[in-house]
């Protein structure tokens, strides 16, 4: 089986938002912004994976570009985040960078099938 990049990159993503809602609960008392910044940003991996067995292709692009909108959510989080003091500059940078990086990967996928000519089947 070929490797899913977008995939392994998502779920590493995941991991690290997780880690950035237990430090932002436990070290800084954020319980409102956090929990939305851990739902949408897990939420990009989770719609990855079920574009892996889409029943179709126009349901697999709907997956990804759902992966695409929950992946702007979590930037705009992350810049609240950033903006009230709950994240460093260095913090935001490195989650807003992987995000971004997700979000071209997604979009790449996307263009590229739309792209292809359409199959008889």
């Amino acid at each position: 089986m070929k490797e899913n990049v977008v995939y392994n990159k998502a779920v590493d993503f995941s991991v690290r938002i997780v880690g950035l809602y237990k430090f932002l609960v436990e070290n800084k008392s954020e319980y409102v912004m956090s929990k939305q910044l851990l739902r949408c940003g897990t939420s990009i991996g989770a719609n990855i994976s079920e574009s892996i067995s889409a029943e179709s292709t126009s349901d697999f692009i709907h997956k990804l570009a759902i992966s695409q909108k929950e992946a702007e959510e979590t930037l705009y989080w992350l810049l609240l985040l950033f903006r009230t003091d709950y994240l460093t500059e260095t913090q935001y940078t490195s989650m807003y960078n992987d995000c971004i990086e997700i979000k071209k990967l997604l979009s790449s996928i996307a263009l590229t099938i739309k792209q292809q000519p359409k199959q008889n089947s």
